[in-house]
């Protein structure tokens, strides 16, 4: 079977000047810089179309042969939120009491974790992300994808920033082993649960760890030429 060639549009890209860019970088720099991971929840309810637009957003993540390996399960069910979080739990517990080497304990300590998770419950929504290992072409025929969880974590990021955007407190939950959401939320094997995205309001009352972030010299190495203008 011949393949169809590729067909292309002309990109939509807008240049601005120097200062203005930078000017936005630092803004969105300065926007990122006051998100934090929330483990305190507000019950208040959050409008459906909101979570939709921040999913639309993530859905424009560059993916491995623009396969877009995802599925996004987005849970606001009590009941369904109540058989997770006690599945989640029971995974948690085994982890915390059998599972963890001691020294990943001392890392998780100053973050106040444990294997009660009451915000699977509280906050209005779980997103529970899927990478898709397989899918299916136009003719319904087995299509493998690529770079399946580069793919996907480029989409949580950009989810994560969408949902802070819009106004909403976020926390990324990974309860290990996850099969159990394959079942309860009828997913298919060829799926495999990355990771549940708990977000809402935060509690009127939230805190945070006091926590610092590293420094730009410690996350980035820059290679210049030595001839170029400052």
């Amino acid at each position: 079977m011949s393949q169809q060639p590729p067909t292309f549009s002309f990109l939509e890209f807008t240049r601005r000047e120097p200062d203005e860019m930078l000017t936005r970088a630092t803004e969105f720099r300065e926007q990122l810089a006051k998100r934090r991971t929330v483990r305190d929840f507000s019950p208040e309810p959050v409008a459906k179309t909101i979570i939709e637009e921040c999913l639309r957003a993530a859905g424009t993540a560059p993916s491995g042969a623009n396969r877009q390996p995802w599925h996004f399960a987005v849970i606001s069910d009590p009941e369904l939120k109540r058989k997770i979080r006690l599945a989640a739990e029971a995974e948690e517990k085994e982890f915390y009491e059998n599972r963890a080497p001691e020294q990943w304990l001392q890392a998780l300590a100053p973050l106040g974790t444990d294997a009660d998770k009451p915000f699977l419950e509280t906050a209005p929504y779980l997103i529970v992300v899927f990478a898709e290992k397989y899918g299916q072409n136009d003719a319904g025929q087995k299509q493998k994808n690529y770079y399946v969880t580069e793919s996907v974590g480029i989409a949580c990021g950009m989810l994560l920033t969408a949902l802070h955007t819009a106004g909403l407190a976020t926390l990324t939950h990974t309860p290990s082993p996850m099969k159990f959401l394959n079942e309860l939320l009828n997913r298919p094997t060829a799926e495999k649960p990355l990771m549940i995205i708990v977000t809402g309001f935060p509690a009127a009352d939230a805190k945070v760890p006091d926590i610092s972030r590293k420094n730009l010299d410690a996350v980035a190495s820059f290679f210049e030429n030595s001839d170029s203008e400052p």
